[in-house]
């Protein structure tokens, strides 16, 4: 058995800013955490989720994006030291969220300080954000990590994966079907077409026509704070997509309170059961507790089917 643990949208504290810093579209979503999301994103809610986390000792995290709110400098050095206190890059993979690519920064100041943590197996640290799809192979799954986060016009919350990064991820999700291993896709914005104008993956339809063509086993997603499922059309059959709640949610979020998943792959014969355990906040803020579980019974890659 392998265990994952899937966390999101932690939403780490937001420094003060400089005033030359809110110049672009950093202005409405800084005024909009000083006067509604600071009371919902609160450091002692995702410090009891990664308290529960660690004791419940996954053997590896994902964590799908959007650390910080508008993608300040200060946001980028104070996100990086936490990471360093989830786990070591090795043990931690991670994708942007369209928060952590709020507006246009330079890789090296932004991004670039998390490089360890997205970098596929025996690369260095990324440095660049064309690095996207990345791959690590960990246990009997391949983790592929995408990035669907681009800057995008005040008031939108849109993420794009463009059609390289497509190529690149179909061509990848092939080769590691024929390997056999269970190829676990990882994106920040829910890849479905029945999402909001202001807040969906731009190009859903075309995720979901690359996946109707080479297959995965299973779809993590976060950006809407919420734990949630769905599926797409797979080749050998439907595709969970499922979604995780804000690690950093309050109990009186309007999405309800914080949560992160720990999925179990187990192989049974010619296919793998995937169980998801739902760990949420408990209601006295003092730790978690379980909430619910979900269960998916996956043929093997359909390239490997006889």
């Amino acid at each position: 058995m392998f265990t994952l643990a899937h966390l999101s949208d932690p939403h780490l504290p937001m420094p003060q800013a400089r005033l030359g810093e809110l110049l672009n579209k950093r202005v409405t979503g800084y005024f909009n955490w000083w006067r509604n999301r600071v009371r919902l994103h609160q450091p002692q809610v995702l410090g009891a989720i990664v308290a529960d986390l660690k004791a419940s000792a996954p053997d590896h995290i994902a964590l799908t994006g959007d650390l910080v709110n508008v993608s300040l400098a200060a946001e980028f050095r104070l996100a990086g030291r936490w990471l360093e206190a989830l786990g070591l890059p090795t043990d931690v993979t991670l994708i942007p969220g369209n928060h952590d690519v709020y507006v246009a920064t330079a890789w090296p100041a932004s991004l670039g300080l998390w490089g360890a943590y997205m970098a596929s197996d025996g690369a260095p640290p990324s440095k660049g954000f064309d690095v996207f799809p990345i791959v690590r192979r960990r246990g009997p799954l391949a983790l592929v990590g995408l990035s669907s986060g681009v800057p995008k016009p005040p008031f939108f919350a849109t993420g794009t994966l463009g059609t390289a990064q497509l190529e690149r991820a179909e061509r990848l999700l092939a080769e590691l079907g024929r390997a056999g291993l269970v190829r676990v896709v990882l994106i920040h914005h829910p890849p479905l077409t029945t999402e909001k104008h202001f807040k969906r993956l731009t190009d859903a339809a075309q995720f979901q026509a690359m996946i109707r063509r080479v297959g995965c086993e299973i779809v993590l997603h976060g950006h809407n704070h919420r734990s949630e499922v769905a599926r797409i059309v797979g080749p050998a059959g439907p595709v969970p997509v499922v979604g995780v709640a804000s690690a950093s949610a309050t109990a009186n979020s309007k999405y309800g309170r914080a949560r992160y998943h720990l999925l179990r792959f187990e192989e049974r014969g010619s296919a793998w059961t995937i169980q998801v355990e739902m760990r949420a906040l408990r209601g006295d803020g003092a730790g978690c507790e379980p909430d619910g579980t979900m269960s998916f019974h996956i043929a093997r890659p359909f390239a490997m089917v006889a």
